[in-house]
């Protein structure tokens, strides 16, 4: 009997370290605060990417982050975008140098390409939602994205029409997607040629963009990345016309300017451009 008890005494008093011991319960996979967590991770790794893929899932439903998430992956999704639209240019650029051997430089074309329209998708999706948020400041629930400004010395030697060893192929490439949504955090907060200036309003406590702000450089981002889907490009007209409309509800939404003028203008040109070739 007393060996029983002292048992079940030592049962209890292992049961209650075990409770001490472990802490905080970590968040059930699959949950909207298992995709935060995780897309705080891979932000702060740098691997933006999977940084999107987390966001898309919290801004498929609405949740207790939706909030922040949503500008976050309009961030994200048009850095990502930017940076294989970039990558595009290099290697096209490349495949005209390379007169004899240009098949690779053209391969890897059509694979940003593809890339960059996925991401762009993603933006709108995003976007669409995104607009009808009506708050005066844009909560920016995320630090300054790591990498460079600047474009990565080795991306010469491929718009030059030599090609580069995988590793430094995927290096290069994941350099420029890091700059792309640097860039794009950039003129989120309206200092597009001053990153230095951008950073430190990362700086504080809860950073926060203003919202004519915000949707101005997103109005001018989507109308700059439609033509990935122009007809010597992609050639996906309808998928042009959702960018700019995209881009057109964001200035609605705010105040007029000549700025905002302007762009609406160049938006609506594009527009008509698409429906008089569908015609």
């Amino acid at each position: 009997m007393k060996v029983r008890l002292l048992l079940s005494v030592l049962l209890l008093l292992a049961l209650a370290a075990a409770s001490c011991s472990t802490g905080p319960t970590a968040p059930r996979p699959g949950t909207p605060a298992f995709y935060w967590g995780a897309a705080q991770q891979t932000f702060h790794s740098g691997d933006f990417v999977k940084t999107n893929e987390n966001l898309l899932e919290l801004n498929r439903s609405d949740n207790e982050f939706t909030a922040k998430a949503r500008p976050w992956m309009i961030v994200v999704s048009a850095g990502l975008t930017q940076g294989y639209i970039d990558m595009a240019e290099t290697y096209e650029a490349g495949a005209r140098a390379n007169r004899a051997n240009p098949t690779p430089f053209r391969k890897e074309v059509t694979a940003m390409r593809s890339l960059a329209s996925a991401s762009a998708l993603e933006l709108a999706e995003a976007v669409h939602p995104f607009l009808d948020n009506k708050d005066a400041a844009v909560p920016l629930a995320f630090g300054y994205p790591s990498g460079s400004a600047l474009e990565p010395g080795g991306l010469k030697r491929i718009s030059s029409g030599i090609l580069v060893q995988d590793s430094e192929r995927d290096s290069l490439q994941a350099a420029m997607l890091q700059r792309g949504v640097l860039l794009v955090a950039c003129r989120a907060v309206g200092s597009a040629d001053d990153p230095a200036k951008a950073q430190e309003t990362f700086k504080a406590a809860e950073p926060k963009a203003a919202r004519d702000v915000f949707l101005f450089a997103l109005a001018k981002l989507m109308y700059e990345q439609s033509d990935l889907f122009g007809p010597t490009k992609l050639d996906q007209p309808n998928r042009l016309r959702l960018m700019c409309q995209e881009a057109a509800r964001a200035l609605d939404a705010i105040p007029p300017t000549k700025d905002t003028k302007a762009l609406a203008a160049k938006i609506q040109a594009a527009l008509k451009k698409v429906k008089a070739q569908s015609l």
